[in-house]
């Protein structure tokens, strides 16, 4: 699963939030998307995604990896 959280991470860094519909505000303290604005977008809780990105969540469903690869 370290290889997922890794991968999320990395992911997340990279989506601006214009392209996903969210308002690109100057004082962003992150490059790319929040993990909350990850986890609305998906339709997933913000702690299991935090679980997910830390290593901590196993075998996450199909579905919510295919709702990730959507954000």
């Amino acid at each position: 699963m370290d290889d997922l959280a890794g991968f999320l991470r990395t992911r997340r860094s990279r989506v601006d939030p214009a392209d996903v519909g969210i308002p690109v505000d100057s004082r962003r303290r992150v490059e790319g998307l929040r993990r909350e604005e990850v986890a609305h977008l998906s339709g997933v809780s913000v702690d299991y995604y935090v679980r997910l990105e830390q290593g901590r969540a196993t075998q996450p469903s199909e579905q919510v990896l295919d709702a990730l690869a959507r954000v």
